[in-house]
């Protein structure tokens, strides 16, 4: 018997499929390049049982993760189902506090993403400059650096930074994003990145840069929600699956 049918034997059919969609969430961002080797994370709260989450084993390369190999933890990062694989609890720690705070954020996505950590180091953080980046600053908060995130006493301040938005920039550290599925989370980053990585290609043209106008940002929630017609990360999902189907299979055993 496959660790696979194993795992799929012992959890939901709303847990399984949940576990289909993290892996291969985490298996795009490093189709994407965003991935830093092991670090960083994921995570997903269990359908059912809220005060559990998926994360990814620690030592795994996101391109590795699959289904079953994902570990099941607790609000502190203990493991909670039995799992031949390792976990960071410290790595948890972002995750559980936003996790805590916001209901709606089943899924938590955080990348050291170049392009993200550089425009992460600009004083001004992001601008103004593209459409993807207006789509980021109708949803965005910021949060100063304190060091690798592992004190409990920085939960507070993060949380009350991401507020209610979608996106958070971690100063000098990397990007934030926030979605009730792994799908929309995944969108949000794409769509973050990209702000990213255009900002830093602009600036190193070294030209003047023509921002967009207020008004046209502050219109930017309602013309997005017209845009997607509330379905968000549904639209690129299957495509994106698609995608890992052909580059990189395996993700959902």
């Amino acid at each position: 018997m496959h660790m696979s049918d194993s795992i799929q034997s012992q959890v939901s059919t709303e847990e399984w499929q949940l576990r289909v969609n993290l892996a291969a969430a985490y298996r795009l961002i490093a189709l994407y390049g965003w991935d830093d080797l092991v670090f960083t994370h994921v995570s997903a709260r269990v359908p059912g049982a809220e005060q559990h989450f998926l994360i990814n084993p620690y030592g795994m390369l996101f391109e590795e993760v699959t289904a079953s190999s994902l570990v099941k933890v607790d609000q502190q990062g203990n493991k909670v189902m039995d799992s031949p694989y390792p976990v960071n609890p410290a790595g948890f720690t972002i995750h559980s506090a936003i996790h805590a705070a916001r209901e709606d954020a089943h899924c938590v996505m955080h990348t050291h993403s170049l392009n993200g950590v550089a425009v992460s180091a600009q004083t001004e953080g992001l601008l103004p400059i593209s459409q993807q980046s207006t789509l980021v600053l109708a949803a965005l908060g910021y949060h100063d650096y304190e060091g690798i995130a592992l004190n409990e006493d920085e939960k507070p301040r993060l949380v009350a930074n991401l507020a209610d938005n979608t996106f958070l920039m971690l100063r000098n550290h990397g990007l934030i994003t926030v979605g009730n599925t792994p799908a929309d989370a995944f969108l949000a980053m794409y769509i973050f990145e990209a702000s990213c990585m255009i900002q830093v290609k602009a600036l190193a043209g070294n030209r003047a840069l023509t921002p967009i106008a207020e008004d046209i940002v502050d219109g930017v929630k309602e013309a997005a929600r017209v845009v997607t017609k509330g379905m968000f990360g549904d639209l690129a999902w299957p495509g994106l699956l698609r995608k890992l189907d052909r580059q990189n299979p395996g993700y959902d055993q």
